[in-house]
C-alpha cells in the first residue's frame, strides 16, 4: 500500500470461499484486469509517463466509483453520469490533469469538484494532503462515504462554492479544477504558493484546459487541448 491513501477495496470479503465467494473473487479479478487495462491503453499508450500517477490509476478501483448499474463501463474510455448532472471524468482526462500538476508527496492540493471522488482518490495516493471542494451537498455527502469506506484519512472535505477555493489553507503547491468556469477564478489563482501549478477547464461553448504556473512576477497561462466539461457553478448561480 501507498503510504498516502491507504486502499481497502469495499469488494473484500468472503476470499472464494462457497460459491459466493467465488464468484465475488473472480468479479474482482475482472475489474483488476480492466483496470490494468484501461492504464496501458488508454494512459500510457497516450503518453502519460509520470509513474506516481499511473500507480495511482491502478490501484484506485474506478468501479466503486460510479453508479452501480454503470460499473461494467467503468474502464471504459468515456466519461459516465453520476447524478445531479454531473460526471466522472474520462480516465485519460484524469491522468493527464493529474499530471500537469507535477505532484510531490509532501504537496498539498485543493480539487474544486469532488463529484465521485474518482479524481479525489488519485490525488490522495499521490500527495500529503487533498483539499475538496463541491457545491452539492449529495455528491459530496456520497464521495466521502467511498473515500472512507477505502481507508483514505488524508482528505479533508468542504460543501460549497468551489470558485472561492479554501483560503484557510492556502497556500496550495496545486490546484485541479474538475469543472469549467467562463474564467480563471482570481480566489483560485491567488491560493497558489509561488511555484505552484493549476489544471482548469476554461470557457464555456468552446472549452480549453490551461495550465497556471505561480511564479514570483505573475502567473504563466498554457492553453493545452480542447476539452468539455460540466460548468463550475457559484454559489449564487446554484442558488437560483
Amino acid at each position: 500500500m501507498a503510504p498516502f491513501g491507504p486502499l481497502r477495496r469495499l469488494l473484500k470479503r468472503g476470499g472464494g470461499r462457497g460459491r459466493g465467494g467465488g464468484a465475488e473473487a473472480a468479479l474482482k479479478l475482472d475489474f483488476e484486469s480492466r483496470r490494468l487495462r484501461m492504464v496501458e491503453t488508454q494512459i500510457v499508450a497516450r503518453g502519460v509517463r509520470d509513474e506516481n500517477v499511473l500507480s495511482a490509476l491502478r490501484k484506485v478501483p474506478r468501479h466503486l466509483f460510479v453508479p452501480s448499474d454503470l460499473r461494467t463501463h467503468a474502464y471504459d474510455d468515456e466519461p459516465l453520469p453520476i447524478g445531479e448532472g454531473q460526471t466522472i471524468s474520462q480516465p485519460y482526462i484524469v491522468a493527464y490533469m493529474t499530471e500537469l500538476l507535477s505532484l510531490g508527496r509532501d504537496d498539498k492540493v485543493l480539487e474544486v469538484g469532488t463529484g465521485s471522488g474518482y479524481q479525489t482518490a488519485v490525488l490522495a495516493e499521490i500527495v500529503r494532503e487533498v483539499y475538496s471542494v463541491e457545491m452539492i451537498e449529495t455528491l459530496s455527502r456520497r464521495a466521502r462515504a467511498t473515500l472512507d469506506g477505502l481507508g483514505y484519512r488524508n482528505i479533508v472535505f468542504r460543501t460549497g462554492d468551489g470558485t472561492l477555493g479554501w483560503s484557510e489553507h492556502a497556500p496550495f503547491d496545486a490546484i485541479l479544477v474538475a469543472a469549467a468556469p467562463d474564467e480563471i477564478p482570481s480566489a483560485l489563482e491567488s491560493q497558489l504558493k509561488v511555484g505552484g501549478r493549476m489544471a482548469i477547464p476554461v470557457g464555456s461553448a468552446c472549452q480549453e484546459l490551461v495550465r497556471v504556473v505561480r511564479t514570483k512576477r505573475g502567473f504563466e497561462r498554457n492553453r493545452l487541448l480542447s476539452v468539455r466539461f460540466v460548468p463550475l457553478i457559484s454559489g449564487p448561480e446554484w442558488r437560483r
